[in-house]
């Protein structure tokens, strides 16, 4: 990318949004906003990319997988118009490092505290499920992302296993000291690196929320000890 680098989180922001790299998804998240859920059919959907959201100086960075067609990819925020993201602002709102409980359109007064949430894939994928190819182009943004984000960073909350899987690279090619072997993912795994502590959770879901393999409970525990230990909380 060499001089189109973006050299501050808004203009990352705004260059995420442009990103046409991945032919199929480009297609997929066009469609989805021209045929509409029925319930939406009178909004008019996002269609891009969707860039993370939260400070630029935030000190709890959460990475989750991809937008969902009819959530992010239909209001452009983050987790935002969903039920994942209703299961994700309630609890970030009850530990305290959000200012309202739900999240449901861009100017809906929502405010982060100190947090920022992102994805290693920007685009929403047919069926939930990027192919490797596409999170490997997509990398690029998360790989900026962190590295602009590293002087205040202190936790990172990953959500589910494609994202660790996604994030680990990217945290040693910015400087942070990944173990050998790499830690394995899990729901609770603590792994403290250089200045940065990661923390695994499952993914907000609807098939992890709805049978009870993730509790609100669960996802607080760990937002509250990634705060804590960002010195948020």
């Amino acid at each position: 990318m060499g001089a189109m680098i973006p050299r501050d989180i808004p203009r990352l922001d705004a260059a995420i949004s442009q990103c046409r790299a991945c032919r199929r998804l480009v297609n997929w998240r066009e469609k989805v906003a021209v045929e509409k859920r029925a319930a939406f059919r009178d909004e008019t959907y996002w269609g891009r990319a969707v860039p993370g959201f939260g400070p630029a100086n935030a000190r709890v960075l959460i990475v989750g997988l991809a937008p969902a067609a009819h959530g992010a990819n239909r209001t452009g925020r983050m987790f935002t118009g969903d039920r994942s993201g209703d299961f994700l602002y309630a609890a970030l709102h009850a530990v305290g490092l959000a200012n309202q409980p739900t999240s449901t359109h861009i100017g809906d007064g929502l405010e982060l505290r100190g947090v920022r949430i992102t994805a290693p894939v920007h685009c929403a994928p047919p069926d939930n499920k990027p192919t490797v190819t596409e999170r490997d182009r997509c990398q690029k943004w998360l790989d900026i992302e962190l590295r602009l984000l590293k002087p205040t960073l202190r936790s990172i909350v990953v959500l589910g296993g494609f994202g660790w899987q996604s994030l680990l690279p990217m945290l040693k090619r910015n400087g942070w000291e990944v173990p050998r072997p790499r830690p394995k993912f899990g729901h609770g795994v603590h792994v403290q690196l250089d200045g940065v502590r990661l923390f695994g959770s499952y993914h907000v879901s609807q098939q992890n929320t709805f049978t009870g393999r993730l509790t609100p409970t669960m996802i607080e525990n760990v937002l509250r000890d990634a705060g804590e230990h960002a010195g948020l909380l």
